[in-house]
Protein backbone atom coordinates (compact mmCIF):
# COMPACT_ATOMS: atom_id res chain seq x y z
CA UNK A 1 0.00 0.00 0.00
CA UNK A 2 1.41 3.47 -0.87
CA UNK A 3 2.53 5.76 2.32
CA UNK A 4 0.05 8.06 0.79
CA UNK A 5 -2.72 6.53 1.05
CA UNK A 6 -4.50 6.80 4.69
CA UNK A 7 -6.39 3.88 5.97
CA UNK A 8 -10.20 4.13 6.63
CA UNK A 9 -9.53 4.53 10.31
CA UNK A 10 -7.06 7.38 10.02
CA UNK A 11 -9.36 9.55 7.37
CA UNK A 12 -12.55 8.16 6.12
CA UNK A 13 -13.32 11.09 4.04
CA UNK A 14 -9.47 10.96 2.79
CA UNK A 15 -9.74 7.62 1.78
CA UNK A 16 -12.29 7.45 -0.25
CA UNK A 17 -11.50 10.15 -2.12
CA UNK A 18 -7.94 9.20 -2.78
CA UNK A 19 -9.33 5.85 -3.97
CA UNK A 20 -11.75 6.89 -6.35
CA UNK A 21 -8.69 8.71 -7.83
CA UNK A 22 -5.89 6.65 -7.59
CA UNK A 23 -8.21 3.34 -8.52
CA UNK A 24 -8.44 5.85 -12.12
CA UNK A 25 -12.35 5.82 -11.63
CA UNK A 26 -12.94 9.54 -11.62
CA UNK A 27 -11.72 13.25 -10.87
CA UNK A 28 -12.64 16.37 -10.24
CA UNK A 29 -13.07 18.55 -13.37
CA UNK A 30 -11.92 22.37 -14.90
CA UNK A 31 -15.77 23.05 -14.36
CA UNK A 32 -16.42 23.40 -10.51
CA UNK A 33 -18.38 20.59 -8.95
CA UNK A 34 -18.45 17.71 -12.03
CA UNK A 35 -16.39 15.29 -12.38
CA UNK A 36 -15.02 13.37 -15.17
CA UNK A 37 -15.39 9.37 -14.99
CA UNK A 38 -12.58 7.66 -16.16
CA UNK A 39 -12.44 4.55 -18.60
CA UNK A 40 -12.56 2.19 -15.35
CA UNK A 41 -15.66 3.80 -13.60
CA UNK A 42 -17.56 4.46 -16.70
CA UNK A 43 -17.14 0.92 -17.21
CA UNK A 44 -18.56 -0.06 -14.07
CA UNK A 45 -21.20 2.34 -14.69
CA UNK A 46 -21.80 0.56 -17.81
CA UNK A 47 -22.43 -2.93 -16.35
CA UNK A 48 -24.58 -1.07 -13.56
CA UNK A 49 -26.32 0.13 -16.62
CA UNK A 50 -26.37 -2.65 -18.45
CA UNK A 51 -27.92 -4.97 -15.90
CA UNK A 52 -31.01 -2.76 -14.53
CA UNK A 53 -31.77 -1.86 -18.68
CA UNK A 54 -32.43 -5.38 -18.62
CA UNK A 55 -34.49 -5.60 -15.94
CA UNK A 56 -36.99 -2.27 -16.62
CA UNK A 57 -37.21 -4.03 -20.13
CA UNK A 58 -38.27 -7.42 -18.62
CA UNK A 59 -40.80 -5.70 -16.46
CA UNK A 60 -42.53 -3.61 -19.60
CA UNK A 61 -40.43 -0.47 -20.17
CA UNK A 62 -39.02 1.18 -22.66
CA UNK A 63 -36.43 3.75 -23.44
CA UNK A 64 -37.06 7.06 -24.52
CA UNK A 65 -35.09 10.66 -24.47
CA UNK A 66 -36.65 14.24 -23.61
CA UNK A 67 -34.77 17.68 -23.34
CA UNK A 68 -31.88 18.98 -21.38
CA UNK A 69 -33.67 21.78 -21.14
CA UNK A 70 -36.93 22.41 -19.15
CA UNK A 71 -39.20 26.09 -19.51
CA UNK A 72 -38.99 27.68 -16.06
CA UNK A 73 -42.60 28.18 -16.29
CA UNK A 74 -43.19 24.36 -16.27
CA UNK A 75 -41.62 24.13 -12.63
CA UNK A 76 -44.29 26.78 -11.37
CA UNK A 77 -47.42 24.10 -12.15
CA UNK A 78 -46.60 21.81 -9.66
CA UNK A 79 -46.06 23.91 -6.12
CA UNK A 80 -44.07 21.34 -3.84
CA UNK A 81 -41.81 20.18 -7.13
CA UNK A 82 -40.89 24.08 -7.98
CA UNK A 83 -40.23 24.41 -4.07
CA UNK A 84 -38.14 21.70 -3.87
CA UNK A 85 -36.05 22.49 -6.23
CA UNK A 86 -35.79 26.10 -6.18
CA UNK A 87 -32.19 26.16 -4.34
CA UNK A 88 -30.89 23.46 -6.96
CA UNK A 89 -31.70 24.67 -10.30
CA UNK A 90 -28.72 25.96 -12.93
CA UNK A 91 -30.82 28.46 -14.98
CA UNK A 92 -30.32 29.98 -18.91
CA UNK A 93 -31.13 33.28 -19.35
CA UNK A 94 -29.07 34.27 -22.69
CA UNK A 95 -27.82 32.79 -25.96
CA UNK A 96 -25.16 33.29 -28.30
CA UNK A 97 -25.28 33.91 -32.19
CA UNK A 98 -23.41 35.15 -35.10
CA UNK A 99 -25.20 37.96 -37.01
CA UNK A 100 -24.46 38.72 -40.30
CA UNK A 101 -21.65 40.51 -41.72
CA UNK A 102 -21.99 44.58 -40.67
CA UNK A 103 -21.73 45.83 -43.98
CA UNK A 104 -17.64 46.16 -43.14
CA UNK A 105 -16.85 42.36 -43.70
CA UNK A 106 -16.93 41.95 -39.85
CA UNK A 107 -19.07 38.90 -38.16
CA UNK A 108 -20.52 39.92 -35.11
CA UNK A 109 -21.33 38.47 -31.65
CA UNK A 110 -24.59 39.46 -30.20
CA UNK A 111 -25.88 38.40 -26.65
CA UNK A 112 -29.62 37.88 -27.08
CA UNK A 113 -31.78 37.51 -23.80
CA UNK A 114 -34.49 34.39 -23.91
CA UNK A 115 -38.45 35.37 -24.22
CA UNK A 116 -38.75 32.45 -21.32
CA UNK A 117 -35.52 31.24 -19.34
CA UNK A 118 -34.47 27.41 -19.08
CA UNK A 119 -33.97 25.19 -16.58
CA UNK A 120 -31.05 22.59 -16.93
CA UNK A 121 -32.64 19.75 -15.68
CA UNK A 122 -32.57 18.45 -12.46
CA UNK A 123 -35.36 15.97 -13.09
CA UNK A 124 -37.67 15.48 -15.50
CA UNK A 125 -41.22 15.51 -14.65
CA UNK A 126 -42.19 18.61 -15.97
CA UNK A 127 -40.77 17.87 -19.24
CA UNK A 128 -42.26 14.48 -19.75
CA UNK A 129 -45.99 15.22 -18.42
CA UNK A 130 -46.33 18.02 -21.00
CA UNK A 131 -45.34 15.41 -23.34
CA UNK A 132 -47.71 12.62 -21.90
CA UNK A 133 -50.05 15.70 -22.58
CA UNK A 134 -50.36 14.43 -26.23
CA UNK A 135 -49.60 11.07 -26.13
CA UNK A 136 -52.16 9.53 -23.81
CA UNK A 137 -55.58 9.83 -24.56
CA UNK A 138 -57.34 6.69 -23.80
CA UNK A 139 -57.30 4.13 -21.82
CA UNK A 140 -56.27 2.14 -24.53
CA UNK A 141 -52.62 3.99 -23.92
CA UNK A 142 -52.59 2.87 -20.60
CA UNK A 143 -49.75 1.49 -18.86
CA UNK A 144 -47.57 4.03 -20.35
CA UNK A 145 -44.14 2.86 -19.13
CA UNK A 146 -40.58 4.99 -20.02
CA UNK A 147 -37.62 5.08 -18.65
CA UNK A 148 -34.72 7.10 -19.69
CA UNK A 149 -31.18 7.56 -19.18
CA UNK A 150 -29.32 10.72 -18.81
CA UNK A 151 -27.31 13.17 -17.34
CA UNK A 152 -29.15 16.10 -14.84
CA UNK A 153 -27.77 18.85 -13.07
CA UNK A 154 -28.18 20.08 -9.80
CA UNK A 155 -25.95 23.04 -7.93
CA UNK A 156 -24.50 21.76 -5.20
CA UNK A 157 -22.10 23.99 -3.15
CA UNK A 158 -19.98 21.23 -1.55
CA UNK A 159 -19.48 18.02 -3.47
CA UNK A 160 -18.15 15.06 -3.49
CA UNK A 161 -16.91 12.36 -6.24
CA UNK A 162 -20.21 9.78 -7.18
CA UNK A 163 -21.77 10.72 -4.54
CA UNK A 164 -22.60 14.60 -4.57
CA UNK A 165 -21.75 15.93 -7.65
CA UNK A 166 -23.32 19.07 -9.67
CA UNK A 167 -23.67 16.95 -12.98
CA UNK A 168 -24.19 13.48 -12.20
CA UNK A 169 -25.73 10.32 -14.83
CA UNK A 170 -28.94 8.43 -13.80
CA UNK A 171 -31.84 6.35 -14.92
CA UNK A 172 -35.57 7.91 -14.78
CA UNK A 173 -38.56 6.12 -15.00
CA UNK A 174 -41.89 7.85 -15.62
CA UNK A 175 -45.25 5.71 -16.13
CA UNK A 176 -48.80 6.32 -16.28
CA UNK A 177 -51.13 4.10 -15.02
CA UNK A 178 -55.41 3.73 -15.11
CA UNK A 179 -56.08 3.57 -11.51
CA UNK A 180 -54.24 4.44 -7.94
CA UNK A 181 -54.00 0.46 -7.00
CA UNK A 182 -52.04 0.21 -10.42
CA UNK A 183 -49.78 2.80 -9.75
CA UNK A 184 -48.89 2.13 -6.41
CA UNK A 185 -48.38 -1.76 -7.58
CA UNK A 186 -45.62 -0.08 -10.14
CA UNK A 187 -43.85 2.23 -7.76
CA UNK A 188 -43.40 -1.25 -5.00
CA UNK A 189 -42.24 -3.01 -8.27
CA UNK A 190 -39.82 -0.88 -9.16
CA UNK A 191 -38.38 -0.64 -5.30
CA UNK A 192 -38.42 -4.49 -5.65
CA UNK A 193 -36.33 -4.22 -8.45
CA UNK A 194 -33.58 -2.07 -6.79
CA UNK A 195 -33.49 -3.93 -4.12
CA UNK A 196 -32.89 -7.03 -5.70
CA UNK A 197 -30.13 -5.46 -7.92
CA UNK A 198 -28.36 -4.25 -5.06
CA UNK A 199 -28.44 -7.46 -3.05
CA UNK A 200 -27.62 -9.61 -6.05
CA UNK A 201 -25.11 -7.75 -7.88
CA UNK A 202 -23.78 -4.92 -5.90
CA UNK A 203 -23.40 -7.46 -2.99
CA UNK A 204 -25.23 -4.80 -0.96
CA UNK A 205 -27.87 -5.58 1.89
CA UNK A 206 -30.54 -2.60 1.75
CA UNK A 207 -34.22 -1.79 3.84
CA UNK A 208 -36.86 -1.43 1.59
CA UNK A 209 -39.16 1.59 3.12
CA UNK A 210 -41.35 4.42 3.10
CA UNK A 211 -39.91 7.92 3.58
CA UNK A 212 -41.32 10.57 6.04
CA UNK A 213 -43.25 13.40 5.11
CA UNK A 214 -40.65 15.77 5.26
CA UNK A 215 -37.85 13.26 3.49
CA UNK A 216 -40.26 12.57 0.84
CA UNK A 217 -39.55 13.74 -3.23
CA UNK A 218 -41.03 16.97 -3.78
CA UNK A 219 -44.34 16.71 -5.61
CA UNK A 220 -44.63 12.79 -4.94
CA UNK A 221 -47.39 11.64 -2.36
CA UNK A 222 -45.39 8.72 -1.32
CA UNK A 223 -41.67 8.07 -1.73
CA UNK A 224 -40.17 4.83 -1.15
CA UNK A 225 -36.35 3.82 -0.73
CA UNK A 226 -33.76 1.49 -0.40
CA UNK A 227 -31.38 2.52 2.23
CA UNK A 228 -27.82 0.74 3.07
CA UNK A 229 -24.78 1.21 5.32
CA UNK A 230 -21.64 1.96 4.62
CA UNK A 231 -18.43 1.29 6.30
CA UNK A 232 -18.39 4.73 8.30
CA UNK A 233 -21.85 3.97 9.96
CA UNK A 234 -23.28 6.21 7.61
CA UNK A 235 -26.68 5.38 5.78
CA UNK A 236 -26.82 5.81 1.67
CA UNK A 237 -29.95 6.18 -0.13
CA UNK A 238 -29.49 3.99 -3.00
CA UNK A 239 -32.46 4.00 -4.98
CA UNK A 240 -35.99 6.04 -5.15
CA UNK A 241 -39.20 5.17 -6.40
CA UNK A 242 -42.22 7.98 -5.78
CA UNK A 243 -46.05 7.70 -6.17
CA UNK A 244 -47.10 10.66 -7.63
CA UNK A 245 -50.56 10.25 -7.12
CA UNK A 246 -52.37 12.77 -9.87
CA UNK A 247 -50.69 15.52 -8.92
CA UNK A 248 -48.48 15.88 -12.21
CA UNK A 249 -51.34 15.20 -14.65
CA UNK A 250 -53.61 18.13 -12.64
CA UNK A 251 -50.39 20.35 -13.14
CA UNK A 252 -49.88 19.47 -16.79
CA UNK A 253 -53.94 18.44 -17.63
CA UNK A 254 -53.14 15.00 -18.63
CA UNK A 255 -56.57 13.43 -18.83
CA UNK A 256 -57.87 9.68 -20.24
CA UNK A 257 -60.92 8.57 -21.34
CA UNK A 258 -61.67 5.69 -19.27
CA UNK A 259 -63.47 2.32 -20.42
CA UNK A 260 -66.76 4.24 -18.45
CA UNK A 261 -66.50 6.75 -21.42
CA UNK A 262 -65.67 9.63 -18.78
CA UNK A 263 -62.45 11.77 -18.33
CA UNK A 264 -60.09 10.95 -15.87
CA UNK A 265 -56.45 12.17 -14.73
CA UNK A 266 -53.76 9.47 -14.71
CA UNK A 267 -51.93 7.99 -11.72
CA UNK A 268 -48.37 8.70 -11.92
CA UNK A 269 -44.77 7.35 -11.03
CA UNK A 270 -41.33 8.08 -10.77
CA UNK A 271 -38.36 6.10 -10.07
CA UNK A 272 -34.13 6.81 -10.46
CA UNK A 273 -30.88 5.97 -9.48
CA UNK A 274 -27.45 7.47 -10.17
CA UNK A 275 -24.02 7.26 -10.32
CA UNK A 276 -24.16 7.39 -6.35
CA UNK A 277 -24.29 3.27 -7.10
CA UNK A 278 -20.48 3.85 -7.36
CA UNK A 279 -20.32 5.62 -3.95
CA UNK A 280 -22.32 3.14 -2.39
CA UNK A 281 -20.06 0.34 -3.94
CA UNK A 282 -16.82 1.48 -3.42
CA UNK A 283 -17.82 2.46 0.46
CA UNK A 284 -19.49 -1.28 0.99
CA UNK A 285 -16.77 -3.44 0.35
CA UNK A 286 -13.31 -1.45 -0.65
CA UNK A 287 -10.35 -1.58 1.61
CA UNK A 288 -7.24 -0.44 3.27
CA UNK A 289 -5.40 -1.60 -0.29
CA UNK A 290 -7.92 -0.25 -2.16
CA UNK A 291 -11.15 -0.87 -4.29
CA UNK A 292 -13.01 -4.36 -4.03
CA UNK A 293 -15.62 -5.23 -6.64
CA UNK A 294 -17.98 -7.65 -6.80
CA UNK A 295 -17.54 -9.84 -9.35
CA UNK A 296 -21.34 -9.17 -11.15
CA UNK A 297 -20.21 -5.59 -12.01
CA UNK A 298 -16.19 -5.98 -12.11
CA UNK A 299 -15.44 -5.17 -16.19
CA UNK A 300 -12.58 -7.39 -15.88
CA UNK A 301 -13.00 -10.86 -14.01
CA UNK A 302 -9.54 -12.18 -14.20
CA UNK A 303 -6.04 -10.73 -14.75
CA UNK A 304 -3.20 -12.94 -15.80
CA UNK A 305 0.30 -11.75 -14.88
CA UNK A 306 3.28 -13.98 -16.75
CA UNK A 307 6.44 -14.57 -14.92
CA UNK A 308 9.46 -14.98 -16.42
CA UNK A 309 13.28 -13.61 -17.11
CA UNK A 310 13.61 -13.58 -21.19
CA UNK A 311 11.69 -13.53 -24.02
CA UNK A 312 11.60 -17.15 -24.10
CA UNK A 313 10.02 -17.65 -21.09
CA UNK A 314 7.53 -15.25 -21.77
CA UNK A 315 6.46 -16.59 -25.70
CA UNK A 316 5.50 -20.54 -23.39
CA UNK A 317 4.27 -18.83 -20.82
CA UNK A 318 1.88 -16.65 -23.57
CA UNK A 319 0.80 -19.34 -25.28
CA UNK A 320 -0.55 -21.06 -21.82
CA UNK A 321 -2.22 -17.92 -20.45
CA UNK A 322 -4.36 -17.38 -24.14
CA UNK A 323 -5.38 -21.05 -23.78
CA UNK A 324 -6.47 -20.42 -20.40
CA UNK A 325 -7.73 -16.70 -21.64
CA UNK A 326 -9.94 -18.58 -24.26
CA UNK A 327 -10.88 -20.95 -21.83
CA UNK A 328 -12.17 -18.81 -19.23
CA UNK A 329 -13.74 -16.63 -21.90
CA UNK A 330 -16.00 -19.43 -23.17
CA UNK A 331 -17.64 -19.17 -19.50
CA UNK A 332 -18.34 -15.61 -19.76
CA UNK A 333 -15.12 -14.77 -17.82
CA UNK A 334 -13.86 -11.68 -18.85
CA UNK A 335 -10.16 -11.80 -18.84
CA UNK A 336 -7.26 -9.34 -19.66
CA UNK A 337 -3.55 -10.86 -20.07
CA UNK A 338 -1.00 -8.42 -19.18
CA UNK A 339 1.77 -9.49 -21.02
CA UNK A 340 3.46 -5.71 -21.29
CA UNK A 341 7.34 -5.99 -20.46
CA UNK A 342 6.91 -2.03 -19.04
CA UNK A 343 6.02 -3.18 -15.87
CA UNK A 344 7.72 -5.54 -13.64
CA UNK A 345 4.74 -8.24 -12.17
CA UNK A 346 5.12 -6.35 -8.72
CA UNK A 347 4.00 -3.69 -10.13
CA UNK A 348 1.17 -5.38 -11.82
CA UNK A 349 0.07 -7.44 -8.76
CA UNK A 350 -0.21 -3.88 -7.28
CA UNK A 351 -2.43 -1.99 -10.09
CA UNK A 352 -5.12 -5.08 -10.00
CA UNK A 353 -4.99 -5.41 -6.03
CA UNK A 354 -5.97 -1.07 -6.10
CA UNK A 355 -8.24 -2.06 -8.85
CA UNK A 356 -10.60 -4.95 -7.54
CA UNK A 357 -10.50 -6.81 -10.01
CA UNK A 358 -11.65 -10.22 -8.13
CA UNK A 359 -9.37 -12.76 -9.26
CA UNK A 360 -5.99 -12.50 -10.65
CA UNK A 361 -3.73 -15.64 -11.99
CA UNK A 362 0.13 -15.51 -12.20
CA UNK A 363 2.13 -18.17 -14.09
CA UNK A 364 5.48 -18.85 -14.47
CA UNK A 365 8.34 -21.30 -15.77
CA UNK A 366 7.78 -23.65 -12.60
CA UNK A 367 3.90 -23.67 -13.21
CA UNK A 368 4.05 -24.46 -16.97
CA UNK A 369 6.37 -27.55 -15.43
CA UNK A 370 3.73 -28.48 -12.79
CA UNK A 371 0.59 -27.15 -14.48
CA UNK A 372 -0.69 -25.33 -12.25
CA UNK A 373 -1.46 -21.49 -11.64
CA UNK A 374 -1.17 -19.65 -8.81
CA UNK A 375 -4.79 -17.93 -7.98
CA UNK A 376 -5.36 -15.09 -5.48
CA UNK A 377 -8.56 -13.66 -4.83
CA UNK A 378 -8.79 -9.61 -4.12
CA UNK A 379 -12.43 -9.89 -1.26
CA UNK A 380 -9.87 -11.86 1.37
CA UNK A 381 -5.90 -11.66 -0.32
CA UNK A 382 -5.56 -15.05 -0.10
CA UNK A 383 -3.75 -16.76 -2.25
CA UNK A 384 -3.50 -20.71 -3.34
CA UNK A 385 -2.23 -22.87 -5.99
CA UNK A 386 -4.67 -24.63 -8.78
CA UNK A 387 -4.25 -27.12 -11.19
CA UNK A 388 -4.98 -25.30 -14.79
CA UNK A 389 -7.24 -28.73 -15.41
CA UNK A 390 -10.79 -27.35 -15.39
CA UNK A 391 -9.46 -24.09 -14.53
CA UNK A 392 -12.11 -22.24 -16.28
CA UNK A 393 -15.08 -24.06 -13.84
CA UNK A 394 -12.60 -23.64 -10.62
CA UNK A 395 -12.58 -19.78 -11.18
CA UNK A 396 -16.29 -19.93 -12.20
CA UNK A 397 -17.21 -21.15 -8.73
CA UNK A 398 -14.26 -19.06 -7.04
CA UNK A 399 -16.31 -15.80 -8.59
CA UNK A 400 -19.36 -16.87 -7.41
CA UNK A 401 -18.07 -17.76 -3.87
CA UNK A 402 -16.74 -13.50 -3.75
CA UNK A 403 -19.11 -12.73 -5.32
CA UNK A 404 -21.51 -14.48 -1.75
CA UNK A 405 -18.79 -13.73 0.43
CA UNK A 406 -18.91 -10.07 0.22
CA UNK A 407 -22.94 -9.99 0.55
CA UNK A 408 -22.32 -11.90 4.08
CA UNK A 409 -19.60 -9.96 4.81
CA UNK A 410 -21.96 -6.33 4.25
CA UNK A 411 -24.94 -8.04 5.81
CA UNK A 412 -22.96 -9.26 8.91
CA UNK A 413 -21.53 -5.69 9.54
CA UNK A 414 -24.84 -4.35 9.50
CA UNK A 415 -26.33 -6.85 11.35
CA UNK A 416 -23.19 -5.49 13.87
CA UNK A 417 -24.19 -2.08 13.54
CA UNK A 418 -27.96 -2.23 14.17
CA UNK A 419 -29.26 -1.16 17.28
CA UNK A 420 -32.31 -0.68 19.09
CA UNK A 421 -32.78 2.09 21.37
CA UNK A 422 -35.59 3.34 23.80
CA UNK A 423 -34.34 6.61 25.64
CA UNK A 424 -33.68 9.70 24.10
CA UNK A 425 -29.93 10.05 25.74
CA UNK A 426 -28.99 6.32 24.65
CA UNK A 427 -30.11 7.58 21.08
CA UNK A 428 -27.75 10.55 21.27
CA UNK A 429 -25.09 8.71 22.34
CA UNK A 430 -25.44 6.09 19.68
CA UNK A 431 -25.64 7.93 16.36
CA UNK A 432 -22.40 9.84 17.64
CA UNK A 433 -21.26 5.95 17.09
CA UNK A 434 -23.06 5.35 14.04
CA UNK A 435 -24.82 3.23 12.24
CA UNK A 436 -28.97 2.24 11.70
CA UNK A 437 -30.56 3.01 15.26
CA UNK A 438 -34.37 1.53 15.41
CA UNK A 439 -36.45 4.17 17.45
CA UNK A 440 -39.96 4.90 18.29
CA UNK A 441 -40.72 8.01 16.59
CA UNK A 442 -44.35 10.05 17.19
CA UNK A 443 -44.80 10.26 13.51
CA UNK A 444 -44.49 14.14 13.41
CA UNK A 445 -42.27 16.40 11.30
CA UNK A 446 -41.76 18.45 13.99
CA UNK A 447 -40.50 15.70 16.46
CA UNK A 448 -38.21 14.67 13.30
CA UNK A 449 -37.10 18.14 12.35
CA UNK A 450 -36.13 18.48 16.24
CA UNK A 451 -34.08 15.03 16.83
CA UNK A 452 -32.07 16.44 13.30
CA UNK A 453 -31.27 19.69 14.61
CA UNK A 454 -30.09 18.54 17.82
CA UNK A 455 -28.10 14.90 16.49
CA UNK A 456 -28.27 15.30 12.32
CA UNK A 457 -29.61 12.52 12.31
CA UNK A 458 -32.76 11.76 9.92
CA UNK A 459 -35.08 8.95 9.40
CA UNK A 460 -33.67 6.90 6.93
CA UNK A 461 -37.20 4.71 6.09
CA UNK A 462 -39.86 3.78 8.01
CA UNK A 463 -39.46 -0.12 7.20
CA UNK A 464 -41.81 -2.17 5.22
CA UNK A 465 -41.22 -5.61 6.84
CA UNK A 466 -40.90 -3.56 10.29
CA UNK A 467 -43.16 -5.12 12.96
CA UNK A 468 -45.83 -3.49 14.54
CA UNK A 469 -44.25 -2.56 18.49
CA UNK A 470 -46.25 -0.37 20.72
CA UNK A 471 -43.87 2.02 22.17
CA UNK A 472 -43.06 5.85 23.01
CA UNK A 473 -41.27 8.31 21.01
CA UNK A 474 -37.47 8.50 22.54
CA UNK A 475 -38.16 12.49 21.81
CA UNK A 476 -41.54 13.36 22.26
CA UNK A 477 -42.87 10.36 24.85
CA UNK A 478 -45.85 10.16 22.38
CA UNK A 479 -47.50 6.95 21.45
CA UNK A 480 -45.88 4.95 18.26
CA UNK A 481 -46.67 2.23 16.70
CA UNK A 482 -43.33 1.13 14.98
CA UNK A 483 -39.61 1.47 14.94
CA UNK A 484 -38.44 3.57 12.53
CA UNK A 485 -34.39 3.71 11.09
CA UNK A 486 -32.41 6.88 12.40
CA UNK A 487 -28.66 7.37 10.93
CA UNK A 488 -26.78 9.76 9.76
CA UNK A 489 -26.23 9.94 5.86
CA UNK A 490 -24.25 10.94 3.22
Amino acid sequence: MAKDFPTREENYAQWYNDLVIKADLAENSAVRGCMVIKPHGYAIWEKIQGQLDKMFKATGHQNAYFPLFIPKSFFSKEAAHVEGFAKECAVVTHYRLKSSEDGKGVVVDEDAKLEEELIIRPTSETIIWDTYRNWIQSYRDLPLLINQWANVVRWEMRTRLFLRTAEFLWQEGHTAHETKEEAVEETLKILDIYAEFAEKWMALPVHKGLKSANEKFAGAVDTYCIEALMQDGKALQAGTSHFLGQNFARAFDVKFLSKENKLEYVWATSWGVSTRLMGALIMAHSDDHGLVLPPKLAPIHVAIVPIYKNSDQLAAISEKANEIKKALEAKGITVKYDDRTTFKPGWKFSEYEFKGIPVRLAIGPRDLENGTVEVARRDTLEKETYQITDIENKILHLLDHIQDNLYRKALAFREENTFGVDTWEGFKAQIEKGGFVLAHWDGTTETELKIKEETKATIRAIPLSGKMEAGKCIFSGQPSEQRVIFAKAY
